[in-house]
């Protein structure tokens, strides 16, 4: 058995399959899905609560937290997406590694402990700690709706790709069966397993990953050699392709900055958009924000983002050195000419350095991560209505724990089919490109007001909703009206042309507009007259006393 395990691991990547074997790659996949699906079934016996099932009983330590956080973070986007992305636009595709894991230190400095401080389930609670609560809690729940549905549908864009490429599906429609059925899993995941069940499986799935890419990279050192190598056999297997000769491109391009972003003044602006969203999205991710619930205490939250801080930066380096191995070992070429585009790059990279079992088994981590993150953030959205809206705005904070459980569970269910039907439609973007999106909705949305709530004290609710709404629907409007979602064809829809904004990612207009709308409204709109709430947030958010009483008032 072990020589039979030796061979497949060892097995060279044969011309013309790109794939390895199929039944083999859906077998590894199953293994994987009964396994973690055991887990969440176990974990999910003990969710009684409604604080069982939004933070799974406060009861993780910080490094079961920090593990967790790198399993909700490293997402599709992160593996398969920045992978592509290096490997198709070398240097400037690396710049969604920088700005990813910058916006940990944002996270770190600004949010992490004030925010577990003052809240309870979700990021709602802290921005209407000291505000009116219901036409805030309202505005939080619509932006954490947006961002969630945004990040659901890339992760949804990268299980179809995925999928597509192991089993050699290019028909479309088959594809949106993969995502459908992608949908299906996670529903499944949630309903049964609460935050409990999806946090053992983000836990294990971070190990499982960054394991997973330690090993590719070692054995790109083997097959390749060191940092100054591979980005030898990388100008070469670039220069060679037909896709740099198709361009106009020069193989020392890939090292170069500016082969994605700084051909025209547009595509610099559309740089600087970009990296002011990834930088400051993670601070107003409410399914990240949502973690630092998990824990006890505050210092327990930000020993999870040290953690995580660890495990993120190291799996983002490492993407570096993938991204340039799949430009010499795969090329260009193969990447673009497989189901799934650019996604491919990191399935077919791992099939070259191990053939197909190994192939098998990175890809089935990779779908296990779609399914962790999936999960997370459904559980964020469905919270956030059964909390904020159902309890606090319809039941006046009268419900009961199962009927917020039950709101949820519908929740779910909705947010589930319609993740579905956005992903089939977004199935060829780049979803390292689709999680920039719903960063800058975060960064537009949530973050100004997190800001302005916790270290400003004039602030008041008509600051927080002309904020909250400011960045919320400017950022929809402007990502609806730009090049990607029609007017190019790699846009959502490529035979349609209503763009209006020139920039792909909303971020250098709609950030600063959520700044300004803030800063006005809290200028012109009545003070809440709250003074005595804003001292309690205060001093709570600064020394974590009376984090245990509930913050409904």
């Amino acid at each position: 058995m072990n020589t039979m395990i030796t061979t497949l691991l060892a097995e060279p990547a044969q011309p013309g399959d790109a794939t390895g074997n199929p039944i083999l790659n859906i077998a590894v996949f199953a293994i994987f899905i009964i396994v973690t699906m055991t887990i969440v079934m176990k974990a999910g016996k003990t969710t009684s609560e409604a604080s069982d099932f939004y933070t799974g009983g406060a009861k993780f330590s910080g490094r079961q937290n920090g593990l967790a956080i790198a399993g909700d973070y490293l997402s599709a986007a992160s593996f398969l997406g920045i992978v592509g992305a290096v490997a198709l636009a070398g240097y400037d595709g690396f710049l969604y590694s920088i700005g990813f894991f910058v916006a940990w230190l944002v996270a770190l400095l600004l949010v992490a402990e004030p925010l577990r401080n003052t809240g309870k389930f979700t990021m709602a609670d802290v921005l209407s700690f000291r505000l009116r609560q219901k036409p805030v809690r309202l505005a939080a729940a619509l932006g954490t709706l947006g961002v969630s549905l945004f990040y659901l549908i890339a992760q949804m864009a990268g299980a179809g790709s995925l999928v597509a490429v192991l089993l050699d599906i290019h028909d479309k429609g088959a594809q949106a069966v993969v995502v459908a059925v992608v949908g299906l899993i996670m529903i499944a995941y949630v309903l049964l397993g609460g935050m409990k069940g999806t946090t053992y499986v983000q836990m294990i799935k971070a190990v499982l990953l960054v394991s997973g890419v330690v090993v590719m990279m070692i054995i790109i050192f083997i097959k390749l050699g060191f940092l100054n190598s591979i980005l030898d056999h990388a100008i070469e297997a670039f220069g060679q392709s037909d896709y740099a000769a198709k361009k106009g491109i020069e193989a020392q391009a890939i090292l170069d900055p500016g082969l994605k972003f700084g051909k025209t003044m547009t595509t610099k602006m559309d740089f600087l958009s970009l990296g002011l969203a990834l930088v400051l999205g993670t601070a107003g991710l409410p399914h990240v924000l949502m973690r630092f619930y998990t824990v006890p205490t505050a210092k327990e939250a930000r020993r999870s983002v040290t953690w995580a801080i660890v495990l993120i930066g190291s799996f983002y380096l490492i993407t570096l050195i993938l991204g340039y191995g799949a430009i010499a070992l795969v090329g260009p070429d193969r990447i673009l000419a497989a189901p799934g585009g650019a996604n491919s790059a990191a399935p077919l990279l791992a099939y070259e350095l191990g053939g197909s079992i190994f192939m098998a088994i990175i890809s089935a981590v990779a779908f296990a991560t779609v399914l962790a993150v999936v999960a997370g953030l459904a559980i964020t959205a469905s919270a956030s209505v059964a909390h904020d809206i159902y309890h606090s705005i319809i039941r006046n904070g009268e419900s009961t724990e199962a009927e917020q459980v039950r709101v949820s569970r519908i929740t779910v269910v909705v947010i589930g089919i319609a993740s579905i039907i956005l992903g089939i439609l977004a199935m060829s973007q780049n979803v390292a490109f689709l999680v920039a999106l719903a960063f800058a909705i975060a960064s537009s949305a949530n973050l100004p007001t997190i800001l302005y709530s916790l270290y400003w004290k004039k602030f008041n609710t008509t600051g927080a909703l002309c904020s909250m709404y400011t960045g919320l629907g400017l950022a929809l409007l402007l990502i609806i009206f730009s090049p990607a979602v029609s007017g190019t064809p790699a846009s959502m829809f490529p035979d349609a042309d209503w763009h209006l904004f020139p920039l792909r990612n909303p971020g250098l207009v709609s950030i600063p507009a959520a700044f300004l709308a803030g800063y006005l409204g809290t200028m012109f709109g009545k003070p809440d007259n709250l003074d005595e709430l804003q001292a309690e947030m205060e001093v709570r958010s600064l020394t974590g006393v009376g984090v245990e009483s509930a913050v409904d008032h």
